[in-house]
């Protein structure tokens, strides 16, 4: 692994232990007591019932879930890292830096004080230093760099942990991880690529790359006119001299949204005559010469406000045609692929940050007489939230591990069905769960200088990036319809793992009867089935790897007759305290 701060191994300080209000009768001398000493030292020590921040806990050692799945399938050298990285992330210093990069966001600058174009976009240096620590600890390129047992994890964990401060700094990351496989289909232009893709010295300089320590790469597909519908596309590209993979193209045209703008290069789709086609746009061309990419303007956007995404135009740009001309979309779609697993990844992150955020709120604030957690409702709410995070989190763990050995048949329908499936259904519960977490707060979670409206505004993204619900669902259909055999022959495997419990066994059935069903009508069902389907896939993998009050409580509520889907409102989890005891102990 690379170099990176050695982990305290040490317990951590996970702050006061909980407090019991006082009696009904008592609680207003208390009050004034607690206000009478606020007067009098000045202490912010919450005396009026206000809960302080989150403790520094390392968020890897503190993940029940995670440890196990790194202590099965990782090394004592990933373990080591991933704490290490887990405890520089819980340090207070560095959680700020999120809230400070979404408070200053990007600026856009066209023009430099002599007037000449310059398309640049300013950042915040607590956006640098949230970059950096990706890069320097190699999570940009972790599983090509150091291919092998446990790399995919390890990368995936990386980013979770990470994507629990910070969402909107994975964005860059996460877009030139997905390139890295596409680049390496040209290999001429890859050996020339590598060692900035590769590189761990972070290099925000605007430079011709030659120049460079290390690259970015973002991408520029959907158009104005089309959206999701890439063959609606207008963008074009005209050889400069002979067609052809590899070669050299004037690109003229718009996106509609280019992310990472002043990225080091994006991957593009454009029309030749063949048809759309992928090409590597360099930010400046091989000459020196900055390339004609016009940034029109910046998004306005609901969350990820840290990140930069634009509107750009396509000015007779210098592009390299990377892949099969014509067969743009399929090649561009492997790095949308990558980009699914990292959706997957940032929401589960949601899903953990969210839920911490909430137990620690209802373990330090009272009402009634009570501690919100001492209060059957809430107990009931909360472990209901923490099951859905733990069935998200051995979900994503199975599909990082997939990627590992993609070219298995099994493993490729993990990677072909099972991504998009999970992408649409954690995605999805993110949006809904964030919003009971802030409602845990109450008032104070629906306000911008606590910290849940931030992930909040941010739970969204996920679910539209990458291609939006029915998009997703369509594409899980189309998938199952390409590869019929090899998804019957892994479908078999996961009834193979639901026929010990009964519940499991009549899902399965109900899902193989949705499956049975006309194809327009299947069409018009496509996300109940997809919903079926990563349910009996969680459910499958918890029997398989969490402790048995887990699974159950998961199967309880997600497949009991009746059971609704708003949190909280299923079947009795009789081993609430036990279930959140292990999502996040207490202190």
């Amino acid at each position: 692994m690379t170099s990176s701060p050695k982990a305290d191994f040490s317990s951590p300080e996970k702050g006061k232990p909980n407090r019991r209000a006082p009696e009904p009768e008592a609680q207003q001398a208390g009050q004034n007591a607690a206000a009478a000493a606020h007067l009098a030292t000045g202490s912010r020590n919450d005396p009026y019932n206000l809960v302080p921040d989150l403790p520094a806990v390392n968020g890897f050692q503190a993940d029940a879930a995670l440890t196990e799945a790194l202590a099965r399938h990782g090394s004592p050298a990933q373990r080591e890292f991933l704490s290490a990285y887990g405890e520089w992330l819980s340090r207070p210093e560095n959680r700020e830096l999120a809230v400070l990069a979404e408070r200053r966001p990007p600026e856009f600058e066209p023009y430099d004080r002599l007037g000449e174009r310059q398309d640049l976009v300013r950042f915040d240096a607590a956006w640098h230093q949230l970059m950096a620590a990706l890069r320097e600890r190699g999570l940009v390129s972790l599983p090509y760099r150091e291919p092998g047992e446990g790399a995919w994890l390890t990368w995936a964990a990386g980013l979770y942990l990470h994507g629990q401060v910070d969402a909107a700094s994975l964005c860059p990351t996460i877009m030139t991880t997905a390139a890295i496989p596409v680049l390496q289909q040209e290999p001429e232009l890859f050996q020339q690529l590598q060692g900035p893709l590769y590189g761990l010295e972070y290099d925000a300089r605007d430079l011709p790359l030659n120049e460079k320590a290390a690259m970015w790469i973002g991408m520029g597909m959907t158009e104005k006119q089309g959206g999701s519908d890439l063959r609606a596309n207008a963008t074009y590209a005209e050889a400069l001299e002979q067609p052809g993979r590899g070669k050299a193209y004037r690109i003229t045209g718009h996106k509609w949204f280019l992310s990472a703008p002043t990225a080091d290069a994006h991957l593009v789709l454009a029309i030749t005559d063949e048809g759309p086609s992928c090409f590597y746009v360099p930010r400046w061309r091989p000459d020196g010469v900055r390339n004609t990419i016009r940034i029109i303007r910046l998004k306005d956007k609901l969350g990820n406000r840290a990140n930069a995404s634009s509107e750009v135009e396509f000015d007779g740009a210098w592009g390299q045609l990377v892949g099969e001309p014509g067969r743009g979309i399929p090649t561009i779609l492997q790095m949308a692929t990558f980009s699914r697993l990292a959706c997957v990844i940032g929401s589960t992150a949601i899903l953990r940050q969210t839920l911490v955020q909430a137990i620690h709120h209802a373990r330090d604030r009272w009402a009634f007489g009570r501690t919100l957690i001492e209060q059957p409702l809430m107990r009931q709410l909360l472990a209901d939230m923490a099951l859905e995070s733990e069935a998200a989190t051995w979900l994503m763990v199975r599909l990082a591990r997939a990627f590992e050995r993609a070219e298995q048949p099994g493993e490729r329908i993990w990677c072909r069905i099972m991504m998009p499936a999970a992408k649409f259904w954690i995605c999805k519960r993110a949006v809904e769960f964030s919003g009971e977490a802030l409602e845990v707060w109450g008032g104070n979670g629906y306000v911008e200088t606590g910290p849940m409206a931030r992930w909040f505004r941010e739970a969204p993204v996920n679910s539209v990036w990458e291609g939006s619900g029915n998009v997703i669902c369509l594409d899980v259909l189309r998938a199952i319809r390409r590869d019929p055999d090899g998804f019957s022959a892994w479908l078999a495997t996961l009834e193979d793992g639901s026929k010990a419990h009964p519940v499991i066994a009549q899902a399965m059935a109900r899902l193989r009867a949705d499956l049975a069903l006309p194809a327009e009508v299947l069409e018009a069902a496509a996300r109940r089935v997809t919903q079926r389907l990563v349910l009996v896939a969680q459910a499958v993998l918890l029997l398989e790897q969490a402790p048995a009050i887990v699974a159950e409580g998961f199967i309880a509520t997600r497949f009991a007759e009746g059971a609704g889907w708003v949190f909280g409102a299923g079947p009795e989890i009789t081993a609430a305290d036990a279930i959140l005891e292990r999502a996040w102990p207490a202190g």
